[in-house]
């Protein structure tokens, strides 16, 4: 009997979101479904064994959920995020629960199982849709909960050129949104809040301090915190004075980047990527410029298991 799969099955599994994706040979979407991990209000993250153990108990469901609109006959292979990055010896343990999954689902279908990294999955699917190639070579920066890093991307090769020395963009926004009293994670609301404020006729936050190519977050963190404790600011100040910081930020490191590698065509991907505010910051700056920007789909930004799908889809058929 010829073989009518038409689908690759994604799963990826990080810090925060248990997700489970479809995509066609066609590169099409055919199911984009995402479970966030539960935290505690007033906790600022999850340890690894209670992500882990929320993946363990989210996967089935969503899988179920899979499997009843699209038929497991159809599925032409299984693809997973094993690892953060694409580097020797990056490893986190929530990863294992996709990955095993994966591997069940491959055998028991008969079918191969493509295994990616989770920060691959995110340049695929920042650059579904726009005229990017993962192939070509351009910038990359790959800005989320726990990854704030500027990439290289050449013939499908990841090199790291910068990025934060301590904390993430994402863990900042999420650790000043819980100080000012939000749940986590804080980012949607925190940029709804922003987007919503006059700009301030000046920065009060002294700007991110550079070192070449890589950033320092945590003394912005410190600035706020005694900023809140000393002027009981409203939250929208707050907001706006953060994002407006992290805006004028990558403005700067997207410039130093762009001047010291000759390469104009820049993709912006992971959670803080879909920021509305940041976003028309950066393409307000760059506008009319010899450079491109690109920022993916704010749907496909944050973490999810449809980047892993179109990496499956090109290992499988293309």
């Amino acid at each position: 009997m010829k073989n009518t799969a038409s689908g690759v099955l994604a799963l990826d599994t990080s810090n925060y979101t248990t997700s489970v994706a479809v995509v066609n040979r066609s590169e099409c979407i055919l199911l984009d479904q995402r479970e966030i991990l539960k935290v505690k209000q007033g906790e600022r993250g999850l340890r690894q064994s209670h992500a882990l153990f929320q993946h363990m108990q989210n996967l089935p469901i969503l899988l179920e959920r899979c499997f009843q609109t699209f038929p497991a006959s159809e599925i032409a292979a299984v693809a997973v995020s094993d690892k953060p990055r694409q580097v020797e010896g990056s490893y986190m343990p929530v990863f294992t629960a996709g990955l095993s999954f994966g591997k069940t689902l491959a055998a028991a279908l008969e079918v191969p199982l493509f295994r990616f990294s989770h920060q691959e999955g995110h340049l695929a699917a920042g650059a579904y849709g726009s005229h990017i190639d993962i192939n070509n070579n351009f910038l990359a920066f790959h800005l989320s909960g726990g990854t704030t890093e500027l990439l290289h991307v050449k013939a499908g090769e990841i090199k790291k050129l910068g990025g934060t020395k301590d904390l993430s963009f994402g863990q900042v926004i999420d650790r000043i949104g819980v100080l000012s009293g939000l749940g986590f994670p804080a980012g949607s609301e925190m940029d709804m809040l922003a987007s919503a404020c006059h700009d301030p006729a000046e920065i009060i936050l002294k700007p991110v301090h550079f070192q070449g190519l890589d950033i320092n977050l945590s003394g912005l963190e410190t600035q706020i915190e005694r900023w809140i404790n000393s002027h009981s600011p409203e939250r929208v100040n707050i907001c706006c004075q953060l994002f407006k910081t992290i805006a004028e930020a990558l403005i700067k490191w997207s410039e130093k980047a762009m001047s010291q590698t000759g390469c104009s065509e820049i993709l912006y991907t992971g959670g803080v990527a879909s920021s509305s505010y940041i976003r028309s910051k950066v393409e307000e700056h760059f506008h009319g410029r010899q450079c491109r920007i690109v920022f993916g789909k704010p749907s496909l930004s944050s973490d999810n298991a449809v980047g892993i799908g179109l990496l499956g889809v090109k290992a499988l058929w293309q």
